[in-house]
């Protein structure tokens, strides 16, 4: 999409006025990503533009389009957001803050940085929702262009693709992303499959399209007969949900039949329930398969009635019954009530819909006080990425919660003061335990009381929600604080002996002052009070505060120069040497030399040599995260594989297998190793009942990477496997 196309698509619903404000923020972009290009080789501003051209087709207003041409400039330039207030508005520079990344700040990996930018990201997202909306559409296009990335980060971007953004996607209703995010990451997690199932698609799709044109035939007349109208099309199955389907369901292609749908959108309401009874004269319901959206919405705002008739061959055909104004709902959910409509206020709908939005923001709102940002997101994956089940109050009122859930989250989801006055629960009119599993349907009565005591600890081990432990744990913190600093104290100087340190030595003041700025705490006493209520654990505090005095050790003795390092290695003897494992060290004799664990290179990986501290020469391969560090660099050496291709030694390698959980897989595997007369060291394997998959571990012997390959690519070749990756640790 091109800028004028962009602003052609913007011109439809907006002024002229409006349309100059997005040409001032884009040439703004322009100049600042000017000399800045993507991998593709592409100048930067093209994405800045696709962004836009993605908002613009949700209707959104001018601010979040300019935000969306400006969205990078603070992360990638020297713009600030002071700047962007100045220059815009402040509401430009809100929502280009709420999705800039962190970047000012020292972190101990990638994943405790990508969690805590996901953390302020979700925090804005809280205070205005356009925040989100903009992050997808930056990551939409993201993926869109992947294939420009290295396998690994392809890898890593699809992942949290799937383990963030779609889920979050879902939730907010926004269905045309959510299915394009979750089908372009599993191209590149698993493209086997998905190839395998585009091909399975093609295949049937003539014969699926002349059924479904069939069946819309015979519907129109029957719609005709009754005066409604009505607009009919087949609904595309999604590659996504039908991998999930053979992957969860145990179920092979040609076994899942709903890819026949068709979907109905009329007028009104009343119509939608004429349509279904006419749905139910043509063809015979299957039970248990009708649902009504429209009468209990989900908490994305999703309206709809679906249901699903065994159609004219005999085959089950879903049907989606549904209004104009539904569908779009259902197609942008937050965004369609977002969208920007000229004369339109802030008032009155908005804050109905902000209303229906509640739910999200209480949880966000639970999580403000965790210091931890992996924590965090573990916490918010749990509340809002798992499966739900939906319960009411007496009153009828409908509660959403994590499946799972018990009594106790239904009651802190409620307000957190009943939640800590509980003192038991009702199901159906039947007094059931605390920790009695709540399922969709129920209607949930909670007991309190004011002589309670208050929580319990155990109330945290039997709560599934993170809304209700966080309330719990919030509780424990403002009741005995002074036991939870002594007992957090304690605790620390216990771990800390543990590791055999002085807890003197450790938890100096300068020490200290950096843990406390590291997890926000207001003082001293607020991290030992939350290490004593559990808010964070001691292992964590710890390995910072020994983190910051081993450093501390390290460099008091660290090399500044290859010679100086050198010095670490000359104490070995020649007779130490023996080289066993095809690799010299140039310019470097009688050194100890071992391949490491971590990375297991072999013949045809690029490798580099990293001069270890009294154990010699360690051999890793030229892209392990442990020698791309700065600091390592000085103790880096220029390596050779002896005998590149050589078929006489044989070299450890880890590799993961995951498959569909069948009896059989395991041997299989191991037949094609043994066949291929590969010796194998070590083997384990576990099974996932929930998602009905088998994960294969295995540490095989192999001469170099083409040996290895061959074996990758013989394992991907048997039924039911869906990858075959090489693990380092």
């Amino acid at each position: 999409m091109t800028l004028d196309e962009v602003l052609e698509k913007a011109r439809a619903y907006l002024h002229e006025e409006d349309l100059l404000f997005l040409e001032q923020a884009y040439e703004f972009a322009k100049c600042a990503h000017s000399g800045q290009y993507r991998k593709s080789g592409e100048p930067y501003i093209l994405h800045p533009i696709q962004v836009a051209g993605i908002i613009v087709g949700l209707q959104l207003d001018p601010n979040t389009i300019a935000a969306a041409f400006l969205h990078d400039v603070v992360e990638d330039t020297d713009v600030t957001v002071d700047m962007l207030e100045e220059t815009f508005n402040a509401e430009v520079a809100m929502l280009v803050d709420g999705v800039t990344k962190l970047k000012k700040f020292k972190y101990k990996s990638k994943e405790e940085q990508q969690a805590e930018n996901h953390r302020k990201m979700l925090l804005a997202m809280s205070k205005d929702m356009r925040v989100l909306l903009i992050k997808l559409a930056d990551r939409l296009h993201n993926m869109r262009t992947l294939k420009f990335m290295p396998p690994r980060k392809q890898r890593v971007t699809s992942n949290e693709t799937l383990e963030i953004f779609a889920p979050l996607a879902h939730r907010l209703g926004i269905s045309t992303i959510k299915w394009e995010l979750e089908d372009t990451a599993l191209r590149y997690l698993d493209p086997q499959q998905y190839y395998r199932i585009v091909n399975l698609m093609k295949r049937k799709r003539a014969e699926r399209e002349a059924y479904l044109s069939d069946v819309m035939e015979r519907i129109k007349r029957q719609l005709e007969e009754v005066h409604v109208t009505a607009e009919l099309s087949g609904r595309p199955k999604h590659i996504y949900s039908i991998y999930r389907k053979m992957v969860l369901q145990q179920k092979q292609f040609n076994e899942i039949y709903d890819l026949l749908a068709v979907r109905i959108i009329v007028k009104n309401i009343k119509d939608c329930y004429a349509v279904l009874g006419i749905i139910h004269t043509c063809w015979r319901p299957m039970p248990g398969r009708f649902k009504d959206y429209i009468a209990m919405p989900k908490a994305n705002m999703y309206q709809s009635l679906h249901t699903t008739v065994v159609g004219p061959n005999g085959d089950p055909l879903e049907v989606q019954i549904r209004t104009e104004d539904m569908h779009r709902v259902a197609e942008f959910g937050v965004a369609a009530h977002w969208a920007y409509k000229e004369g339109k206020t802030l008032s009155g709908p908005r804050y109905s819909f902000e209303d229906k939005l509640s739910w999200f923001r209480d949880v966000i709102e639970s999580q403000t006080e965790t210091n931890d940002a992996q924590e965090f997101m573990e916490s918010m994956k749990m509340d809002l990425f798992s499966d739900m089940v939906f319960v009411f109050t007496p009153k009828g009122d409908v509660i959403e919660l994590p499946r799972g859930s018990v009594p106790l989250d239904f009651a802190y989801r409620i307000h957190s003061e009943i939640g800590n006055r509980c003192i038991g629960a009702k199901v159906n009119n039947k007094i059931v335990p605390l920790d009695h599993e709540l399922k969709t349907g129920d209607i949930v009565e909670v007991m309190t009381s004011k002589h309670s005591y208050g929580p319990s600890h155990d109330w945290l081990k039997i709560t599934k929600s993170s809304h209700a432990k966080n309330k719990i744990k919030q509780w424990f913190k403002k009741e005995k604080r002074e036991e939870n600093i002594t007992k957090g104290q304690e605790m620390i100087e216990k771990e800390v002996r543990a590791r055999s340190l002085e807890p003197k030595e450790v938890l100096t003041q300068e020490h200290l002052a950096e843990v406390i700025q590291k997890f926000s705490f207001a003082g001293e006493e607020d991290m030992y009070a939350a290490v004593g209520y559990g808010g964070i654990s001691v292992k964590q505090i710890v390995n910072r505060l020994t983190e910051k005095w081993q450093k501390e050790k390290e460099q008091e003795h660290e090399p500044q120069s290859l010679d100086e390092a050198l010095n670490d290695i000359q104490t070995f003897s020649p007779s130490k040497r023996k080289n066993t494992i095809g690799v010299s060290v140039k310019g470097v004799d009688n050194v100890l030399i071992r391949l490491s664990r971590c990375c297991t290179p072999v013949p045809g990986d690029e490798i580099v040599g990293y001069i270890t501290k009294g154990r010699g020469v360690s051999i890793h391969r030229s892209d392990c995260a442990n020698v791309t560090d700065e600091k390592t660099r000085v103790r880096l050496l220029e390596v050779a594989w002896e005998c590149h291709g050589s078929q006489t030694k044989s070299y450890p390698v880890d590799i993961e297998i995951i498959g569909y959980d069948r009896n059989g897989l395991l041997n299989e595997v191991l037949h094609v190793v043994t066949e291929s007369r590969t010796q194998i060291q070590t083997v384990s394997g576990r099974s996932d009942h929930k998602q009905k998959l088998a994960t294969i571990e295995m540490s095989i012997l192999i001469s170099n990477v083409a040996h290895l390959q061959k074996i990758v690519d013989k394992i991907k070749q048997l039924k039911d496997i869906y990858s075959v990756r090489r693990v380092t640790h």
